[in-house]
């Protein structure tokens, strides 16, 4: 028996037209999908029902996989794959396996020969850095900052000796409700001539990018807080 093939599934990166940021061959490939992995049921749920309104839902099987999910037992979520049915790996925001979990799965698949087909979709990494005006050909992604305040700027500022000493843009990203301290951080970190980009809200209508020097950013109140942002840093 053929196994089947394990399709990586953007997802909107926030309230935004479906048709504006998922290619139609998504859609195709969504509509004849009965499987799924997933971080969450209930927003998997309301994706794929704003991707096809015709989708019966309630007949589609879920393996929910996030950073809490044991590890012991994953090969049983390729179950399907392995009976011959197409599944899709679907993230919360954005691409599959990137500053996501999902690349636990994609381990296992790989080594059970699964064939792997990546679909286009929105990256919030990629866009911020298009729009950044920042050095597109040498940067590199950190992910999260330590939570620790102390640790967190001893990073910033090793991330800041990178731009001036790699000519590399950097860039990172926080949990919505805590852009507010790492901004503060950058400000109290990096050098009064070091560029910030804030890019937020990417691909929604309340979309915004904006660079300025670090020293331009002081005593402004940017509107990220609890918002979806992506940092860059550079020269």
């Amino acid at each position: 028996m053929n196994k089947g093939t394990l399709y990586l599934i953007p997802s909107l990166l926030g309230e935004s037209p479906v048709q504006q940021a998922v290619p139609e061959s998504n859609l195709e490939i969504i509509r004849r999908l009965n499987y799924f992995i997933v971080e969450e049921v209930r927003s998997a749920r309301r994706f794929l029902k704003k991707a096809s309104p015709s989708l019966e839902i309630d007949g589609l099987q879920f393996f929910v996989f996030n950073e809490h999910s044991p590890v012991d037992n994953l090969s049983s979520f390729l179950e399907p794959l392995n009976n011959g049915h197409d599944m899709g790996l679907l993230s919360e925001a954005g691409l599959p396996c990137v500053a996501d979990p999902g690349s636990g799965i994609l381990r296992i698949a790989h080594e059970a020969n699964i064939r792997i087909c990546p679909l286009v979709g929105p990256s919030s990494l990629m866009l911020a850095l298009m729009a950044s005006g920042f050095n597109g050909q040498n940067f590199s992604f950190t992910g999260y900052l330590p939570i620790d305040k102390a640790v967190r700027m001893k990073r910033l500022k090793e991330l800041e000796r990178n731009i001036y000493t790699l000519d590399q843009t950097q860039i990172f990203i926080e949990a919505p409700y805590r852009n507010i301290q790492v901004f503060q951080a950058i400000l109290e970190s990096c050098r009064e001539g070091t560029l910030l980009c804030l890019a937020t809200e990417l691909t929604t209508a309340e979309e915004s990018i904006i660079v300025k020097p670090v020293r331009n950013w002081k005593g402004k109140h940017p509107d990220i807080d609890k918002k979806p942002t992506v940092f860059l840093l550079y020269h």
